[in-house]
């Protein structure tokens, strides 16, 4: 008999197809013109483009909508409307830094507490009903990372929260962000370990195992080669 880690190890692993078609959509918006970058909540051509949901996005492979979203928690110190609040700016990414807080074996996590820990953790609801870390006074640049349930369709809704219940929720940085890569791992990680402590859950790194030292120095040094090439000023022109 499978034991309750197991089970746990297999369900995040058949919810990670669910946050990779998230991202996608999350960063790519519909439609959109090849090899260019694209500002997301351009209009059409006839003038009709609207956003879909999380849930819509994902129709065609898992069959169930999105959470309405009419109870979203409330914006502070004004900003965007939470319908487009954490809405990435660029719709191009070309790689995705992932974590989970998964609850420890035989538990789960509780919609309000996950609400409570987010908020605490500088989290705000948002865009396609899932949490985002946004730069500090500068909520218009998009989310620094964002963070979704892994049971689908993948958003939060807070209409049914306090009955809501799953076995993790995912982090998820795209790059570019709005912060060196460096920095915005460094906003993440505490993120991540800050959930963890009060769901009294455990941080997973993208392979589902317990994030260790030696797993977060690499992924630093990564994002730090990350940032080397992509930040660096390009080469001066020789004279001849």
């Amino acid at each position: 008999m499978m034991s309750d880690m197991t089970l746990l190890r297999i369900g995040i692993a058949v919810a990670v197809s669910l946050l990779l078609g998230a991202i996608i959509f999350f960063g790519r918006g519909r439609k959109p013109s090849q090899g260019r970058r694209v500002v997301r909540g351009e209009a059409d051509a006839d003038g009709g483009r609207r956003e879909p949901t999380l849930g819509e996005q994902l129709a065609g492979s898992w069959g169930q909508g999105a959470s309405t979203g009419q109870d979203e928690l409330p914006l502070k110190d004004g900003g965007p409307p939470a319908s487009e609040l954490g809405k990435r700016t660029l719709e191009e990414f070309d790689r995705i830094v992932s974590l989970y807080v998964a609850a420890k074996a035989g538990n789960h996590l509780h919609g309000q507490d996950i609400v409570v820990a987010a908020e605490k953790a500088g989290l705000s609801f948002g865009h396609m009903d899932v949490f985002h870390r946004l730069v500090d006074g500068k909520p218009e640049l998009g989310p620094v990372f964002s963070v979704a349930n892994i049971i689908k369709p993948g958003s939060f809704d807070l209409t049914g929260i306090g009955s809501m219940q799953t076995p993790a929720i995912a982090f998820f940085l795209t790059l570019p962000a709005p912060l060196p890569a460096l920095d915005a791992w460094d906003t993440m990680l505490p993120a991540a370990q800050r959930m963890a402590e009060l769901l009294d859950g455990v941080v997973l790194d993208e392979e589902r195992n317990a994030l260790g030292r030696q797993r977060i120095a690499h992924i630093r040094d990564e994002l730090r080669a990350y940032d080397r090439q992509h930040l660096a000023p390009p080469l001066s022109k020789p004279r001849w």
